[in-house]
């Protein structure tokens, strides 16, 4: 069953002065119950747009988002409630202490789990009597997550979420999102730069650019239709050339992304291994890039 279904969502932002206008162009994607999704592009793509259309922060052109079968339109409260969210910034007035958020949590959410936030607040030993305004970067991140891993969500939506943990946290707080989905009936949508965190937990791959999808696809199913191919310049042939992606090239020689096929294997002496998530990304921008 996917639990996170959007179809055809679109969002047009009018030219401001001398800027060009946004358009996010009929996003569709779904995620299964169980399941992480990477949510990736540049800078300006629509991964945040989309996200906002997605928890109708922004309300969108056109298109529809379910959540566990329910849409905005049908029951707007039932699917707030479902959606968990951690940003890059804390949405927590800065005055506030862990009590005072504490108090909100349980007057807003049903579903708020006391016992479950105060567990995860002295797991990482955060200083409940400063005031949010205090707190370092990583600090806000985690009350952030313990405010949400205390509900009873269906959906965590994460906008660069992991930015300012330290590796220690960043993994802990990695195998919480993979035991909130263990069970079958949670979901992840994960938007990030840090393409580690992908390579190490997500499902699914969405790519966008310039407010279109460029593909969507399982993550190791993508990981098996490229090689990373490395070689002297004196390597590149016209015929070699042809068929790479996203060639980038130094001193010292070249690398690109191979495509892989029944018919055809790089030549002797090229040197070739399995991509990561990050390198499939960065040659296919150069190679979009380049044919602009």
């Amino acid at each position: 069953m996917d639990l996170l279904s959007v179809e055809n969502l679109s969002k047009q932002y009018k030219k401001k002065q001398k800027q060009t206008g946004f358009s996010l162009q009929n996003i569709t994607f779904s995620v299964p119950a169980g399941y992480i999704c990477g949510y990736v592009g540049r800078n300006g793509a629509g991964k945040t747009t989309t996200l906002n259309a997605i928890m109708h922060l922004v309300r969108p052109d056109s298109g529809e988002v379910r959540i566990d079968g329910i849409s905005f339109e049908e029951d707007p409260v039932s699917y707030r409630q479902q959606i968990g969210y951690v940003g890059d910034a804390s949405y927590f007035p800065k005055n506030f202490t862990l009590q005072d958020i504490r108090g909100i949590l349980a007057d807003f959410y049903p579903s708020f789990d006391a016992k479950k936030y105060d567990s995860l607040v002295a797991r990482w030993e955060l200083p409940a009597k400063q005031k949010i305004k205090n707190y370092s970067r990583g600090m806000k991140v985690k009350l952030m997550f313990a405010s949400v891993l205390s509900r009873d969500t269906k959906i965590l939506i994460l906008d660069e979420a992991t930015n300012g943990l330290d590796p220690m946290m960043r993994n802990e707080l990695l195998a919480l999102l993979q035991e909130y989905v263990e069970d079958g009936s949670h979901s992840i949508l994960f938007s990030t730069h840090n393409m580690d965190d992908l390579q190490d937990i997500a499902d699914y791959i969405f790519f966008i650019d310039e407010g279109r999808k460029v593909f969507f696809q399982a993550k190791d199913e993508l990981l098996e239709e490229y090689l990373l191919v490395k070689g002297g310049l004196s390597d590149l042939t016209p015929e070699l050339a042809g068929r790479l992606i996203g060639i980038q090239k130094n001193e010292f020689g070249f690398s690109a992304l191979y495509p892989v096929d029944e018919m055809s294997v790089p030549p002797a002496g090229i040197l070739s291994e399995k991509p990561t998530v990050d390198e499939i990304i960065v040659h296919l921008l150069r190679q979009m890039r380049e044919t602009v």
